[in-house]
């Protein structure tokens, strides 16, 4: 019963925060716009709020996707849990993107070697 409470408590703050202080993702790309940072390469000062973007205009710096693509998720201090799932998968989500590039390349590398040894048992 304890963990019903913890929830309801964690979700009162949502509902009562400032709309026009919610971060937008959009959902073709994953970018994330936030409102305390604007778009420097778009002229979008910060503390601009997401619905106060030119809805005609305005397009998904990553991708060109309109407005439409975007949606609320909340304000930044809403914890997402990414932090929790670093503790999953053997470790292999602590590793950079460089780090896992050399993991699964190494290993195809690895594994061709291996193939090309067979050559070598007659």
């Amino acid at each position: 019963m304890g963990n019903g409470h913890d929830s309801d408590e964690e979700r009162a703050p949502e509902q009562t925060s400032d709309p026009d202080t919610h971060r937008y993702e959009c959902r073709s790309c994953g970018f994330v716009y936030d409102p305390e940072e604007g778009i420097a390469k778009l002229a979008i000062v910060p503390g601009t709020p997401f619905a106060s973007l030119d809805p005609i205009g305005f397009r998904c710096p990553v991708c060109r996707s309109r407005v439409g693509a975007f949606r609320d998720i909340g304000p930044r201090n809403k914890p997402s849990g990414f932090e929790e799932n670093l503790n999953f998968g053997l470790g292999v989500n602590k590793l950079t993107p460089g780090q896992k590039n050399v993991l699964i390349f190494g290993g195809f590398a690895l594994a061709f070697a291996f193939f090309l040894s067979l050559y070598s048992l007659r």
